[in-house]
C-alpha cells in the first residue's frame, strides 16, 4: 500500500546551480581544470572494492576520463530550464528546490549582474505557473573568485561580504520566494573541504574547519536577518545533512554515537538557535558503530558504495522532532545508473517518513536528490542520482521508469 501524506504536502525533486546550469566562473571551476587529470588518474589505480563495473566503466564519460571531472555545460539548465520545470509537473511535482549562483549574481566584487537577477526570477516564475513552490538555496558551495581571492570563508569581511549578496538578492526576489534555504549542507563543505583537504580549498586544519564552521553558522544568522527584514513572512532555514548512527552495543560505541550526534548532527542548530523557522534535512548516510564509524553491512550499496538504509530515514526524523520546527526532507536520493533500485528506494523512504508523521513529527515535504542526472562534485558526471537520464553527448533527457513510479506515489498519497 502506498504511503499517505497530508493534502499539502510538498512533494518534488532539488538541484544545485553549479550541477545543473553550466557555465559558472568559480573556485569549483578552476579547482575542476586543475585537478581533472589527477582524479581520473586515481579513479584508475584505486577502483572501488571488486573493480568498476562494467556498466559504470563503459558509461560516457567514463570515471577514468578526466573531462568527466569538468563540470562545463553540465545539463545546459540554464538555457533548457523550463523544459526541465515542464518535466517536473508532468512528473506530478508541486515543489522544487533550486539554487542561486552567487558567481554569476555577483561575478566581481560590490559588481551585480542584472541580467543574472533577472534570469533567476524568471526561473522562480516559471516554476510558479507550472503549480510548483519554489525552494530556493543561497549558497551551495561555490564561491566568486573575487571571494575566494580574498581569503574565503577565512576573510576578516566575509560574512559581510555574504550579506551584501544576501541583501540584494533578497530585495530582488523577496516578492517572489516564500521558502529560503541559506546555506547547503555547511558540515559537509568544511569537512571535506577545510579538514580532509579533498574540495576546494583544499585545507587539512582542525582549526581552521571549526573556524570556517563557526563563520557560516554567523552567515546563517545574518541572513536569516536581512531576509526577514525584506519580507517578515519568508520563512528561512538551511539545508543539513543529518546521519543516522547506530551503536551496535556496549559502552564504547554508545559514546562513539553520543558524541557522532552532537558533533555531527545536533551542533549547527545549537550555533544558528532562535535563526531558523523550519529544517532541511538532507538524508544519506547511515553509519554503524562498533569501535569505529561506518562498519555497516552493506546489504544493499548504490552505485558510489553508500549503503542503502530507509529506516535511518525514521529515526533521523525522529531526533530531529525536539526542535520543535518544522521539516523537509530537502535531499534524499540514490546513485543508481540502471534505474534497479530507485523506485523502491524512494517508495521505502516514503513509507518511513509517513511512520514519522504518524509519531508525531511535523514533515512537511520530501524533496528527491536529483531531478536530473548532474555533476556529483568531485566525482563529477558518471554517479547518476536522477530521476531523468541525461545523454552527456546530445543532452538529450528521458524520463526513467522510477519517476513514474514516484509520480504515482505522489498521485495515491493524497487519495
Amino acid at each position: 500500500m502506498s504511503p499517505k501524506f497530508p493534502h499539502n504536502f510538498f512533494f518534488g525533486a532539488a538541484t544545485a546551480s553549479h550541477q545543473v546550469e553550466g557555465y559558472g566562473n568559480n573556485d569549483w571551476t578552476e579547482w575542476e581544470k586543475a585537478n581533472a587529470e589527477r582524479l581520473a588518474k586515481e579513479a584508475k589505480e584505486h577502483p572501488p572494492e571488486g573493480g568498476w563495473p562494467d556498466y559504470i566503466l563503459h558509461s560516457y564519460p567514463s570515471p577514468l576520463d578526466p573531462q568527466n571531472y569538468i563540470s562545463g555545460k553540465a545539463c545546459d539548465s540554464y538555457y533548457r530550464f523550463k523544459e526541465d520545470f515542464d518535466i517536473a509537473k508532468q512528473l506530478g511535482h508541486n515543489a522544487h528546490r533550486l539554487s542561486l549562483s552567487w558567481s554569476k549574481i555577483e561575478p566581481r566584487e560590490g559588481v551585480f549582474d542584472q541580467k543574472e537577477i533577472e534570469h533567476y526570477k524568471e526561473k522562480i516564475q516559471a516554476l510558479r505557473e507550472r503549480g510548483m513552490e519554489p525552494f530556493v538555496t543561497l549558497y551551495h558551495w561555490p564561491v566568486p573568485l573575487w571571494f575566494r581571492d580574498k581569503g574565503g570563508w577565512e576573510a576578516a569581511d566575509a560574512i559581510e561580504q555574504f550579506q551584501t549578496y544576501v541583501a540584494r538578492v533578497a530585495e530582488s526576489l523577496n516578492h517572489h520566494i516564500t521558502y529560503w534555504l541559506v546555506i547547503n549542507e555547511p558540515e559537509v563543505y568544511v569537512f571535506n573541504g577545510y579538514f580532509r583537504g579533498h574540495w576546494p580549498p583544499m585545507m587539512k586544519s582542525i582549526r581552521r574547519t571549526m573556524r570556517v564552521f563557526l563563520k557560516l553558522a554567523r552567515a546563517h544568522r545574518a541572513a536569516f536577518r536581512t531576509i526577514k527584514q525584506y519580507n517578515p513572512n519568508a520563512r528561512v532555514g538551511s539545508a543539513k545533512n543529518n546521519n543516522h548512527f547506530k551503536s551496535l552495543g556496549g559502552p564504547i560505541n554508545a559514546a562513539l554515537k553520543f558524541f557522532a550526534d552532537r558533533l555531527w548532527n545536533d551542533s549547527w542548530f545549537w550555533f544558528i538557535k532562535n535563526h531558523y523557522d523550519f529544517i532541511g534535512l538532507n538524508y544519506y548516510f547511515h553509519s554503524s558503530i562498533d569501535w569505529g564509524f561506518n562498519k555497516n553491512p552493506n546489504k544493499v550499496i548504490s552505485d558510489v558504495g553508500w549503503e542503502i538504509d530507509p529506516r535511518g530515514l525514521y529515526d533521523v526524523l525522529r531526533d530531529l522532532k525536539k526542535y520543535n520546527k518544522p521539516i523537509f526532507i530537502t535531499e534524499n536520493g540514490v546513485a543508481d545508473i540502471r534505474d534497479a533500485y530507485r523506485a523502491d528506494f524512494i517508495e521505502q523512504h516514503l513509507v518511513w517518513a509517513q511512520k514519522a508523521i504518524e509519531d508525531g513529527v511535523p514533515l512537511l515535504g520530501y524533496f528527491y536528490w536529483t531531478l536530473l542526472d548532474n555533476f556529483e562534485w568531485s566525482k563529477g558526471f558518471w554517479p547518476r542520482f536522477g530521476l531523468v537520464e541525461i545523454d552527456y553527448k546530445t543532452l538529450e533527457r528521458k524520463i526513467r521508469p522510477s519517476a513514474w513510479k514516484f509520480k504515482e506515489i505522489i498521485d495515491n498519497a493524497k487519495k
